[in-house]
């Protein structure tokens, strides 16, 4: 029982370490786009692997602990309250979406970086006291639409290959 335990905690701080990295490359990829909050979502790789893998507690405690400590080392506190605003939203939705059982892994992807951008957007709405930003909606949405699909993807291809068990 503690050799799984102690496994089990291995597993969840390699995937932690994984997806801080992927913050990180994420920081250094320009996106040509110009419009803020759009991003290519590469920590929800493992967030999408650990819900998958590992279950919900495990894939929410992965994305806690590395927006808390990707705000800390490469952004702010602004950074962390739109993340967490993002990935509150965006959990919520992905863990319904497999929970329902009718998504794969790159729609239950997509759903999580649509949603993303939609509590972010709605972070924002609140701190700026604006519905103008509506405006970035569509695009907010698409970008989400695209980037989920991609990082949905990438993670079924790894899945097949190295499931962690």
């Amino acid at each position: 029982m503690k050799e799984k335990n102690t496994k089990r905690l291995a597993q969840l701080g390699l995937l932690t370490a994984l997806s801080l990295i992927a913050s990180y490359i994420e920081l250094l990829i320009p996106m040509p786009i110009g419009i803020p909050g759009v991003k290519l979502g590469l920590a929800n790789l493992m967030i999408v692997w650990t819900l998958y893998a590992m279950g919900p507690k495990e894939a929410l405690a992965v994305n806690g602990v590395r927006i808390v400590l990707s705000g800390f080392l490469f952004g702010n506190l602004s950074m962390i309250l739109y993340s967490l605003a993002g990935a509150a939203v965006s959990f919520v939705f992905m863990y319904l979406a497999k929970r329902s059982g009718a998504f794969r892994m790159a729609g239950v992807s997509i759903i999580g970086g649509v949603m993303h951008n939609v509590g972010q957007l709605l972070a924002a709405m609140l701190v700026l006291e604006t519905g103008s930003l509506i405006y970035y909606g569509p695009v907010l949405l698409l970008a989400g639409l695209l980037t989920g699909f991609l990082i949905g993807v990438i993670a079924g291809e790894v899945w097949k290959r190295v499931h962690i068990r």
